[in-house]
């Protein structure tokens, strides 16, 4: 593919060159050079994570498992049962267990922040993922068009190799009714 940007964003994406977008420029760029746009977007950014990323993620990993839910349930079973029942008068935190309301609520507002700025990365990365998904769909929309454009030209070349072949052929035959013509005896 012989081309430059300017001539393969005329002829395929129909733009001029200075209407394109960096990363329209990029998979053109990367069709002339016949080299690859793919990537693995999740090695790029494991990269640009910081600790706090990895901590709110693990947290927003395990505070949305059925694992965190169900422990937490058997938590607060075991806290209702043994401020109630065990402890009886002298318990720990008696009914309406207000210091486990407090423990709740502190959990609750450090959680949700976390778990928002988990879901915030999650959807760069995703807005990311879809940016890559494009330029890969661009590349090979462009590729396609390039394999279409090869074939149209192999299939040109032999409709006129076969046009060449017949114009011979039909001088040949020509020159043969010639020497038939000429051997028949005149009547």
């Amino acid at each position: 593919m012989n081309k430059t940007v300017p001539e393969l964003a005329n002829r395929w994406l129909r733009r001029t060159p200075e209407n394109l977008t960096e990363l329209e420029r990029r998979v053109l760029q990367s069709a002339v050079d016949r080299k690859p746009v793919s990537q693995n977007i999740n090695e790029s950014l494991a990269g640009l994570q910081g600790a706090g990323d990895r901590i709110a993620d693990a947290i927003a990993r395990v505070g949305g498992s059925w694992t965190f839910i169900l422990s937490f349930i058997a938590f607060l079973i075991l806290w209702i049962g043994a401020n109630w029942w065990l402890l009886g008068q002298e318990s720990f935190d008696p009914y309406p267990f207000i210091f486990l309301n407090l423990v709740l609520s502190m959990v609750a507002a450090l959680q949700a922040p976390v778990i928002m700025m988990a879901q915030n990365r999650q959807t760069e990365r995703d807005r990311i993922d879809a940016a890559h998904d494009y330029e890969v769909n661009l590349k090979a929309e462009i590729e396609i068009m390039a394999l279409h454009e090869k074939l149209d030209e192999l299939r040109h070349g032999q409709i006129l190799g076969m046009r060449d072949e017949l114009v011979r052929l039909a001088d040949l035959v020509k020159r043969i009714d010639e020497r038939l013509s000429q051997q028949q005896p005149s009547s």
